[in-house]
């Protein structure tokens, strides 16, 4: 956001009564936020650029967020919502072998970025680069959201445990922490490269390292 951007002079204390969480203002606000931040970031976006992607007239911002930084905040959670739906899609599937919902989700959110040209990459990734520029309390809100996609993982991965595919002696819970590290390096390169190569390469060796190894 500029200093020259008026919403970022004068932001109202407290929420009108008329802003319902759901209504299609709202909504439609979110759907631009989230389009503009998963590609070029906050720091680089203002409101007046996400008002225009919305078709939202500007006094409408404030019916539904406090500020910028409020606005924010709820792109974390909407985004955390979107992508809790995405991971329990793919590990949730009946049929597939724990390993091959892993590789499905990273299928879908490989497709994903496809359709945006990998211009786009991940919220929480995006966020997490320029938190030396961001409100202090994203920080808590981003870990968080790592945290509850980390603990996804490891319940499929104890999956994969319990029926052979990954070993006894693994931790699931720090093979979780791995892949996230990981998988969002590879979001970030593929971003970069404007390529699928990245999280193809990452999927394969990630896998690869537990999945030849003799089950105890």
């Amino acid at each position: 956001m500029t200093a020259t951007d008026p919403l970022a002079q004068k932001p109202r204390r407290g929420r009108p009564r008329a802003a319902p969480d759901a209504s299609q203002t709202r909504q439609a606000l979110i759907r631009a936020g989230l389009a503009h931040l998963t590609e070029r970031g906050y720091s680089s976006v203002g409101v007046d650029e996400i008002l225009a992607g919305a078709k939202i007239p500007k006094g409408s911002f404030y019916h539904h967020f406090r500020s910028k930084a409020d606005f924010g905040l709820a792109l974390i959670a909407a985004y955390d919502s979107y992508f809790a739906r995405l991971l329990d899609r793919a590990f949730l599937a009946d049929g597939p072998t724990p390993l091959e919902r892993l590789r499905r989700f990273t299928r879908m959110a490989e497709d994903g970025m496809a359709r945006h040209g990998f211009r786009r990459g991940c919220l929480v990734g995006n966020l997490g680069q320029e938190m030396g520029a961001l409100p202090d309390d994203f920080r808590g809100a981003l870990i968080a959201v790592l945290e509850r996609w980390q603990s996804r993982t490891a319940r499929l991965l104890r999956e994969a445990q319990a029926c052979g595919e990954l070993g006894a002696a693994q931790d699931p819970d720090r093979l979780a922490e791995a892949f996230w590290i990981g998988w969002e390096g590879a979001i970030l390169r593929a971003k970069l490269e404007l390529r699928a190569d990245p999280l193809r390469s990452f999927t394969t060796t990630f896998v690869r390292l537990f999945e030849t190894r003799t089950p105890d």
